[in-house]
């Protein structure tokens, strides 16, 4: 009656070792680049003039870490 129950069950089947998209390995450099962003944000943000300004800020927090990496290499004569 028990493994009756368990093959009916379509909930059991579809998630049940499902292997689809792998997510490990890459917790705390997402967390560090998140934390990284709302710094970035907050500073470009509040040294902004005006909207636009405010704009650009925010546009310059998603790419920081390229031009921490760069200047990082430059400065390293790699």
């Amino acid at each position: 009656m028990a493994d009756e129950e368990r093959n009916n069950d379509d909930c059991g089947k579809r998630w049940k070792g499902y292997k689809g998209i792998n997510y490990g390995g890459s917790g705390m450099a997402g967390v560090a680049y998140f934390i990284g962003f709302i710094a970035a944000a907050v500073y470009f943000i509040q040294n902004a003039v005006g909207a636009g300004a405010g704009f650009i800020g925010f546009l310059k927090a998603l790419v920081w870490p390229y031009f921490l990496v760069y200047n990082l290499l430059q400065f390293l004569q790699m």
